[in-house]
């Protein structure tokens, strides 16, 4: 009798951990198909999505809820990298972080500046002057002084740098530096003009675009470049040069990883791989108002479409330069300015600005009661500019 009992007991509790495990497994199962729909309905449906992103995401910020930068007159040269905001006053470099304080003062003998910042590192330059000043965080490396007129710089997330002159008795000459500030090698271009230029995330290349406009057709090139050749050798560097098409006009090149070079035309973007120069966006019957080839491993053009009589979208195509494969996102204002980098897109629609990052997805939505002036960005900030504030993003 003892034994049957037991056998009961036994059984009651199997039943009672049965019906546990049940109803754990139900609630588990009605919460990945919550998340599921969810997902689905914020994919598929554009009024779900945008109320998802502004009351569970938390994606839309106001003009009057971010920190705030005061500017002292409008005499500022404004400029984001890293994780900070810079602005140049006269001679005054100041540095800010997310929050809006001040991080350091430095001392730059500039006043027309040329910005480029990639990793840690950020390059001014005296647009047509010699003095050039590279940036480490928040102290300057080095400095230096050339002979001519800097046209560009271009600094690598290793702090290489290529800097574009003129003024000399050549058409330009292109001269790079160590990470030390030490100058590896120069090239010399006789007959035509750099319109960019850019150095390999290993170091391993200089590629310069140039034009020449001297003749009746307009004639585009990439020379590639071997800096380990051009440090000994520079007049027996080249490694391979790609001819383009007439009158087809190279405006910006940019090294991506794996050394995939992208260049950028009025009309196209292509990709030198493999020792070949493909299209990646071709713009021939479209009404395309912005193009970017600064962003990492993607490249990105904006057209312009009716949606309306009197009204216009802006549809944001985004390329994987890697897969080839195109995300496509949509804002229901025409695009005033757009700004890239890394991988965030910066959208200008007037009184509002959308980030969105490459992967076709709103990151953050601002809502300005005031026509915006300017954006500056970078990696996971960006800066609202007006006439007399910065207001700080943070992405």
């Amino acid at each position: 009798m003892k034994d049957f009992w037991e056998e009961v007991e036994k059984e009651n509790t199997k039943k009672k951990i049965n019906k546990k495990k049940i109803i754990i497994i139900s609630i588990i199962t009605l919460i990945l198909i919550s998340i599921i729909t969810i997902s689905i309905i914020y994919v598929k449906n554009q009024q779900a999505r945008d109320w998802i992103d502004r009351n569970i995401f938390r994606k839309e910020v106001l003009q009057d809820k971010v920190t705030t930068i005061e500017l002292k007159d409008n005499q500022n040269n404004i400029y984001a990298f890293n994780k900070y905001i810079g602005i140049l006053n006269k001679t005054e470099f100041s540095i800010y972080n997310q929050n809006g304080d001040s991080e350091a003062q430095l001392e730059i003998q500039i006043s027309n500046p040329l910005f480029n910042s990639a990793n840690r590192f950020l390059a001014i330059a005296e647009n047509q002057g010699q003095k050039m000043y590279i940036i480490e965080d928040k102290e300057i490396k080095w400095e230096a002084e050339v002979e001519g007129n800097i046209e560009q710089i271009n600094i690598n997330k290793n702090g290489y740098v290529a800097v574009s002159i003129t003024g000399t008795s050549y058409k330009t000459v292109v001269a790079v530096y160590s990470p030390e500030g030490k100058e590896l090698f120069k090239t010399y271009l006789s007959s035509s003009r750099a319109v960019d230029v850019t150095i390999s995330n290993d170091n391993k290349y200089l590629a310069i675009a140039e034009t020449d406009t001297s003749g009746t057709i307009i004639k585009s090139s990439i020379k590639i470049i071997s800096v380990e050749k051009a440090s000994t050798d520079p007049t027996n560097s080249v490694e391979k040069t790609y001819e383009g098409e007439n009158n087809k006009l190279i405006t910006n090149i940019q090294y991506q990883d794996k050394n995939k070079l992208i260049c950028m035309y009025t009309d196209k973007i292509t990709i030198i791989e493999n020792d070949e120069e493909t299209n990646l966006i071709n713009n021939e019957n479209k009404k395309v108002i912005f193009q970017s080839v600064e962003l990492t491993n993607h490249v990105v053009s904006i057209e312009e479409e009716s949606s309306g009589l009197f009204t216009a979208n802006s549809k944001v195509n985004v390329i994987n330069v890697d897969n080839k494969e195109t995300k496509t996102y949509t804002a229901e204002s025409v695009t005033k300015e757009m700004i890239t980098y890394g991988d965030k897109i910066a959208l200008n629609l007037g009184t509002e600005v959308e980030f969105i990052n490459t992967s076709g997805w709103l990151v953050k939505r601002y809502i300005a009661n005031q026509e915006i002036t300017s954006i500056v960005m970078s990696d996971n900030m960006a800066g609202i500019v007006y006439r007399d504030k910065i207001e700080i993003v943070n992405l």
